[in-house]
């Protein structure tokens, strides 16, 4: 039986489209914005189906009397998930710019160094 010989070919990748890179990033902040709020929702029927938030509220009234109740009683499911929907917003817009400042800077930098050297190859 003969040898095989593996194939590598070695390439440079110089060059990131700004739109492309926009486009990609948008689709994953968009995944990662449902996943924030898709957690928050499930975290927050697990917690108010196990009683906890009651038993907290009844924790801080027992402690602090009138102002510990105070303390949650702005915990409810609507504002739950409208910080949830808040968060979930600033993260589209954090992601998405990351993902255009990051094929501008490795644009800019691979002028500078030639770019980034790529092997594929076979087995």
């Amino acid at each position: 039986m003969a040898a095989r010989k593996d194939k590598q070919v070695t390439m440079r990748l110089v060059y990131i489209d700004f739109w492309s890179s926009l486009k990609l990033s948008f689709l994953v902040a968009i995944v990662v914005a449902a996943l924030t709020m898709l957690i928050s929702f499930l975290g927050w029927t697990v917690l108010d189906k196990t009683g906890l938030v009651d038993t907290v509220s009844t924790l801080l009234t027992d402690i602090a009397g009138s102002k510990g109740s105070a303390l949650v009683s702005g915990l409810t499911f609507s504002s739950v998930m409208t910080f949830a929907l808040v968060i979930a917003l600033l993260q589209l817009i954090v992601v998405t710019a990351l993902g255009a400042i990051f094929a501008a800077l490795f644009n800019l930098a691979s002028r500078v160094t030639g770019g980034a050297k790529v092997r594929f190859g076979n087995k």
